[in-house]
């Protein structure tokens, strides 16, 4: 090996508990490289078994550190002198001060690192900690990763007719003074460590799952591909007025898009959780990571006041016209649904922001079709398969007419499963 320890080299013969500090250590200092399978004096000894090892230190790091560590720590396994050996890559982190949780922020639980040495961090030290942490801006620092490809959002913005050359990149903030790719850059990149998931449920609660979808990639893929999946189900009611038939969106496109984007744009991305989207029968809640920033409060969002987490991915969603106006969003989602008689909510947690679009009452009731009525008066209570057999349609119809039937109060559902009945109600 031709490394040696310093301040931001560190080796380990073998995993042990140890690995947590060295690892918390170099987040809350300057960053650098852990590897386990050399003996301090640089000496290849490797590891019989890197992978498990690899996924032993990946679970440590999770189930012991907070905040959240993963995004800040790169690892990978090495072959030196044909023996593997595990290579530890940690970033100065976002939301430094880390520490054990069971010690919790204080002396006992925080690690600097002291030259070559993991040393307990002062009050002082932890103080001084959170003071810079709430001025880092986890866009604009280096990514840790830096071979990042961008083939997919190079298609988006050719498709908006913007360059996206280096000089292009470097002005969007993709690009430090010094030419290293930032945190930005990472999630716009091919190489997004960040995820979309997605799932539909059967009913109101989350009891059944009928289908679940996760999006990766660059983050613009993910924005695209989430907001199609959301778009296949929003079908569309008709009524007349006049000699005119008007259709209407059970839930109106702009909320979507609007709701969606707005998670992607202020979600915390020091955390590495997914933003979720659960479809339910009568709405739609999206889950973004992160609650508030700092010095908003709840009565300043309900009035309209707006502050971006990550400012620079807002300008790129703003050059790509995905958003026309910075800073209202929730109020031109309830916007959206002025003709209904239902309305977005939202819900905020210290680590999540949670927005509920309802769907919209449909302006015709299935029930209005006398064939159907007629039925129904005679089968006050029946099953899916009953009225497919009945109107000799197929499951996915029947399945959208039950919906219609329930959003209209017509019918409720009874049990779960394969044993799942509807009721009329009276």
């Amino acid at each position: 090996m031709d490394k040696q320890e310093s301040p931001t080299v560190e080796f380990k013969r073998k995993l042990t508990k140890d690995v947590k500090r060295e690892v918390i250590a170099f987040a809350n200092t300057l960053g650098g490289e852990l590897y386990i399978g050399i003996d301090n004096d640089g000496s290849v000894l490797g590891l019989k078994n890197a992978k498990k090892v690899s996924k032993s230190v990946s679970n440590m790091l999770r189930d012991c550190v907070q905040p959240d560590i993963s995004v800040h720590t790169f690892i990978e396994l090495e072959t030196i002198d044909e023996k593997e050996i595990i290579k530890i890559s940690v970033s100065r982190g976002t939301g430094r001060p880390y520490y054990l949780k069971n010690k919790g922020m204080n002396p006992s639980g925080v690690f600097v690192r002291e030259g070559t040495s993991v040393i307990k961090a002062s009050e002082e030290n932890i103080r001084q900690m959170i003071l810079e942490t709430d001025s880092t801006n986890f866009e604009t620092m280096p990514s840790i990763q830096q071979d990042l490809t961008f083939h997919d959002a190079l298609e988006v913005f050719e498709k908006q007719g913007i360059k996206f050359a280096a000089k292009q990149q470097r002005k969007l903030g993709l690009l430090t003074e010094d030419g290293y790719f930032t945190n930005l850059a990472l999630l716009i990149s091919d190489q997004c460590e960040h995820t979309i998931k997605c799932a539909r449920f059967l009913d109101n609660d989350k009891l059944e799952v009928q289908n679940r979808k996760e999006f990766s990639g660059s983050i613009l893929t993910q924005v695209d591909q989430a907001l199609k999946y959301l778009n296949f189900d929003n079908e569309k009611s008709a009524h007349l007025e006049g000699l005119q038939s008007e259709e209407h969106e059970i839930f109106p496109s702009y909320a979507l898009r609007e709701a969606l984007v707005n998670a992607v744009t202020h979600r915390d991305y020091s955390y590495s959780g997914s933003i979720l989207v659960h479809l339910f029968q009568n709405e739609i809640e999206i889950i973004s990571v992160g609650g508030l920033v700092n010095g908003l409060t709840v009565e300043d969002i309900d009035l309209g006041i707006s502050q971006s987490r990550n400012a620079k991915l807002a300008n790129v969603f703003y050059r790509l016209k995905w958003i026309e106006r910075y800073g209202t969003g929730l109020q031109c989602m309830v916007e959206s649904y002025k003709d209904s008689t239902v309305s977005p909510a939202w819900r905020i947690g210290p680590n999540a922001f949670v927005v509920t679009l309802p769907k919209k009452p449909f302006l015709t009731a299935p029930m209005e079709d006398e064939h159907l009525t007629t039925w129904l008066t005679h089968h006050p209570e029946f099953s899916a398969k009953e009225l497919e057999t009945f109107l000799n349609k197929s499951k996915t119809t029947v399945r959208k007419i039950i919906d219609k039937l329930i959003l209209a109060n017509q019918i409720e559902r009874i049990g779960y499963g394969p044993k799942t009945k509807y009721q009329i109600i009276e």
